[in-house]
């Protein structure tokens, strides 16, 4: 047997001292009485059975007690099959781990604040299976779709520049790689990437890429993020030292930018993409995804068996009634041998 709401147990503490004030009460009852009463006349009076009458009420009245305390606790036991259906809708993140998610534009770099959003909407997650994608030069599959959370919270921590092993931006192909490995074909909709980038693109054609995601029924929720106007230094950490250095290229500092425009393009042309021009702020991605994804159309994602306990409250609230109906019935017994 188990007790759900097991709290409740500590009410039991309280039937000693409820017992000890009902003992006391028939024995008080009883000294007054012999005060003004011989003791030969008391059975004659009937008081010596009533005495016992209102021992017997006050037991029952301590049972009945500790009876709803009991089922207050919500005991358990035997177990039930039922099935139970998981309702909700494929969810990938598609993070850019390119160098230029290095800039310091946002705090403390581009990419790691980027997590701290994803680790938001996993935080709220609720049904939906979760997928991760990081590219760079290329896109690597980092987390298939799951309802385990946690593993998806272990595989973003994971999360360098270093987890691409090619450098550049192609966000097409990552987009490409979410629609062609990640999610299911047979499914027509129910499905949505959050893509996480600065928009610097290497000619993957990612608007293409977004055209066919949104003939496969699936959406792109755009977050754009970096200096849109000036721009900012890519700084990389040496291993060795632990000293950042700003990437060159000809002897110039490389300057990384928000291309919003490309962007734009993208999400419009998915199935009613959304696009997030953040830049240099901020975004409760957590809000994002309560609005846009769990409050869209969802779908059946899997029916498992499962097995709980019977609840059983209503055995120990059943007896306390029956308990409570007994002492009633002492006590009417009681005023009619006092009438008669």
């Amino acid at each position: 047997m188990k007790f759900e709401s097991y709290e409740w147990l500590l009410g039991l503490w309280a039937l000693p001292v409820l017992g000890a004030v009902v003992v006391y009460s028939v024995m008080r009852r009883r000294t007054l009485a012999r005060r003004f009463i011989s003791a030969r006349l008391l059975p004659a009076m009937g008081l010596g059975g009533s005495a016992l009458r209102r021992a017997l009420r006050g037991v029952l009245l301590v049972l009945s007690v500790g009876f709803v305390v009991l089922g207050l606790a919500r005991p358990q036991w035997g177990r039930i099959e039922s099935d139970v259906k998981r309702q909700g809708r494929d969810l990938c993140f598609l993070i850019d781990v390119s160098k230029s998610m290095l800039a310091e534009d946002l705090a403390p770099n581009r990419l790691e604040r980027a997590k701290i959003w994803v680790q938001d909407v996993l935080t709220a997650a609720r049904g939906d299976r979760i997928a991760l994608v990081a590219f760079a030069g290329e896109a690597v599959v980092k987390c298939p779709l799951t309802h385990d959370y946690g593993f998806a919270a272990t595989a973003l921590r994971d999360l360098s520049t270093e987890s691409v092993s090619r450098g550049g931006t192609l966000i097409g192909d990552g987009i490409r790689r979410c629609v062609d490995e990640v999610f299911e074909k047979d499914d027509p909709s129910f499905k949505d990437i959050i893509l996480i980038t600065d928009g610097e693109d290497h000619e993957s054609f990612p608007v293409d890429a977004a055209k066919k995601a949104g003939e496969a029924g699936v959406r792109i929720i755009a977050v754009g993020i970096g200096d849109e106007s000036s721009g900012r230094p890519i700084q990389v950490t040496d291993p060795r030292t632990g000293q950042k250095t700003e990437v060159k290229y000809r002897g110039e500092t490389v300057m990384s930018r928000l291309d919003a425009k490309t962007l734009r393009e993208v999400a419009s042309a998915s199935k009613d993409g959304v696009y997030f021009n953040v830049a240099t702020g901020t975004i409760d991605l957590d809000q994002v995804y309560k609005r846009l994804v769990r409050a869209a159309e969802q779908k059946d994602l899997e029916t498992s068996r499962q097995e709980r306990l019977d609840e059983r409250f209503q055995v120990f609230l059943a007896a306390a009634l029956v308990l409570l109906a007994a002492g009633f019935l002492v006590r009417e017994r009681v005023g009619r041998g006092l009438n008669g």
